[in-house]
């Protein structure tokens, strides 16, 4: 609705994007729920709206350009090793250096892994995900990186924002069961579509560092990113369909009218024209 309200305002477009890159979690039934909550809230989006599983080979071409310019590596480590290393060293009175969202950042032996090795390994149907050298892409990049925040993060005011995707370590860009990361894929999405304003949630503010980095990398315009406020369940905490809070469905379905939802984000704070 934010997104919405900001293209009316500056005569901008207004665009829907359905990010089903992951086959395991996007289901026909999903997409076809997100249509019907937008247009009962009154949203009316561009046509045809781009569907990201149908432009995987657009990703891929983006994804072989980093290979080319040597960023990009195999890391062969499963979820269960790379906790198994970060217990082991912790135990032993280490620190793990973690990223903004409190997960473990990936080992870095295997930026150095021969390659011949590496493609046999791949060959033997070695179970692999392409991670970013991030000490290679950031020393390509320019040491000023930042962008434009019209917004606020969790920590931080409107204005020019200093990106550090360093703090997210060797980020999976491609991995066996999604051929594109969100990373990625949005960074290309945005430039293909001509996308000037980003409006989303807090929840993804620091990781828009990397995004800055991969547009740095691959030559791609930074558009200006409006973050916002998240709407908090009653623990605190961020919606979430994996705990089971209320939808808009359900809103509606309970009689709630469009104007009783801005109503109800007008009240978290969120400004709402």
């Amino acid at each position: 609705m934010l997104n919405h309200d900001l293209a009316a305002a500056c005569g901008g477009r207004f665009l829907l994007r359905i990010e089903d890159i992951d086959p395991a979690r996007s289901r026909p039934e999903f997409e076809e729920a997100i249509y019907r909550d937008l247009a009962w809230l009154g949203l009316d989006w561009e046509k045809p709206v781009r569907r990201q599983s149908e432009h995987f080979a657009f990703y891929d071409d983006a994804l072989e350009k980093l290979k080319d310019m040597g960023l990009i590596y195999p890391g062969f480590l499963s979820r269960g090793e790379v906790k198994a290393r970060v217990v082991a060293h912790e135990a032993a009175g280490g620190i793990w250096p973690r990223d903004p969202d409190g997960a473990p950042l990936y080992p870095t032996q295997e930026r150095a892994l021969d390659r011949e090795q590496a493609l046999a390994m791949i060959a033997a149907g070695r179970q692999h995900a392409w991670r970013l050298d991030m000490d290679k892409a950031r020393a390509l990049a320019p040491v000023l990186l930042e962008w434009t925040e019209q917004g606020e993060g969790p920590d931080q005011e409107a204005g020019t924002v200093a990106a550090r995707p360093e703090q997210w370590g060797d980020v999976i860009l491609s991995r066996p069961d999604a051929p594109v990361s969100y990373h990625l894929a949005v960074v290309l999405d945005d430039a293909a579509q001509g996308v000037t304003d980003v409006v989303r949630g807090q929840d993804l503010f620091h990781a828009t560092s990397v995004h800055r980095l991969l547009q740095s990398l691959l030559g791609l315009p930074a558009p200006v990113y409006h973050h916002h406020g998240l709407v908090p369940g009653p623990d605190g905490r961020k919606l979430s369909k994996s705990n089971g809070d209320t939808g808009l469905a359900a809103y509606r379905d309970r009689g709630v009218s469009p104007a009783g939802i801005r109503a109800l984000l007008a009240g978290y704070g969120f400004i709402l024209h």
